[in-house]
């Protein structure tokens, strides 16, 4: 049954990364048609932003109050309703409001999911399960093109993959039983997840935790209980820091190639979506890894592919080819540091506090995701593009310091480090 439970969650990673690259690889079309600037796409994309930070701080009050299965089974649905939303939105300002489900399904989904493969299974599945998230998000500009080529416009493509996440609440439904399965025998027997980490400590952390909690109604924890826990605002500031890398990376890699480095626009493009493919590998590779290294490592190898990929960003000679090679490399980099977090996390604060705190994880992330990007737009207007990789770099030391302190912070309290 575990099995059959981990093959739907696959099924549901790759659906959770399907309709994330729709909006940027049909706004071009859908900004014609709906006669909006393409700067409006903006927009459209924080709103979504909004929604999914607050379903993602919500999430620890809902799956306490739900479960985990029905939350996913709601969140879905949701974002299905939603998707066909856009599929009929006449106008941009619909799009604006259906945009708003379309947020709190997506943040649901996430949070809920990510924690409870953090505490059922071995790293391995978390690595595997992210890299799955990118082959959907790969197969969403195909799905999208397809139904562009066949002339049926934008709107099919959203409504092809509505279709999609209407078979996954199907699925979802039919699987209610497997997840209330899975949830009783935790919080009776107090198993602990898989550990390839071969980690003593996270296997005991979750275990205890469970036992503690096994009979009590455990009451979800507010923003300022979460915050006060020993290393809460380190792992905060280290994902905001992570997911600030990944976005500003690959929202800003092509306009770098063309304006600093002087390639066409075709060839940069081309090229930056080498970074995604870089991400996608790393985590089919990181998964491998995970059965020899621990999370804390494999957190810490990551770190220094992307510190030698942003400094090949900076070699001035031959520039172009070490830009690609960088380019690559900082996506490596980015592969095994997102799941390996969240996967440490019961590790670090307990299985009974770890949907809090993935949850806030989550809302950091689409917080980082959502104010680099643009910061470092201004600054490259205001200064030069060419502060690219400082920009990178400096990130990238505040989120290696933030660990190094959780892991610190993690030691004294005899906790895992």
């Amino acid at each position: 049954m575990a099995n059959l439970l981990l093959a739907v969650i696959y099924i549901a990673f790759i659906s959770l990364g399907l309709p994330d690259s729709l909006l940027g690889s049909a706004w071009p079309t859908m900004s014609h048609d709906l006669g909006a600037p393409l700067s409006w796409a903006g927009g459209i994309s924080m709103v979504i932003s909004a929604g999914t930070i607050i379903s993602a701080l919500l999430s620890d009050r809902m799956t306490l109050r739900f479960g985990v299965g029905k939350v996913m089974l709601t969140s879905v649905a949701t974002t299905a309703v939603a998707l066909l939303g856009f599929s009929l939105a006449p106008n941009y300002w619909t799009l604006l409001l259906v945009a708003i489900p379309y947020g709190l399904g997506a943040g649901g989904v996430d949070a809920a999911l990510n924690n409870y493969v953090a505490i059922h299974y071995a790293s391995r599945h978390m690595s595997w399960l992210h890299c799955m998230w990118g082959v959907g998000a790969s197969l969403g500009p195909y799905i999208m093109g397809f139904a562009l080529n066949r002339g049926q416009g934008w709107s099919w493509g959203y409504r092809y993959i509505a279709i999609l996440q209407v078979v996954l609440t199907v699925v979802l439904t039919l699987s209610l039983p497997l997840w209330k399965g899975r949830e009783s025998a935790v919080a009776g027997k107090g198993d602990a997840p898989e550990s390839a980490n071969k980690s003593h400590a996270l296997a005991e952390s979750v275990e205890s935790a469970n036992a503690a909690n096994a009979g009590k109604a455990v009451k979800p924890l507010g923003f300022r209980q979460i915050i006060a826990i020993p290393g809460a605002k380190s792992v905060f500031v280290t994902f905001f820091c992570y997911c600030a890398v990944e976005s500003t990376a690959g929202l800003w890699a092509s306009s770098y190639m063309v304006l600093h480095h002087g390639l066409d626009a075709k060839t940069a493009a081309s090229w930056a979506s080498l970074f995604y493919v870089g991400i996608t590998i790393g985590r089919a590779l990181s998964g491998f890894m995970t059965m020899r290294f621990n999370d804390p490592t494999m957190i810490r190898i990551g770190q220094t592919i992307m510190l030698c990929g942003i400094v090949l960003l900076m070699v001035p000679f031959p520039g172009q080819i070490m830009a690609l090679v960088g380019l690559i490399l900082v996506g490596l980099g980015c592969a095994p540091i997102y799941p390996c977090i969240i996967h440490s996390t019961p590790a670090y604060f307990g299985a009974d506090k770890s949907q809090a705190i993935v949850g806030v994880q989550m809302a950091s992330a689409y917080v980082g995701a959502l104010a680099m990007p643009p910061l470092f737009g201004l600054i490259a207007d205001h200064t030069s593009i060419s502060l690219y990789p400082i920009f990178l770099l400096l990130i990238l030391v505040i989120m290696v310091m933030m660990h190094e302190l959780l892991r610190s912070t993690a030691r004294r309290c005899g906790g895992f480090a």
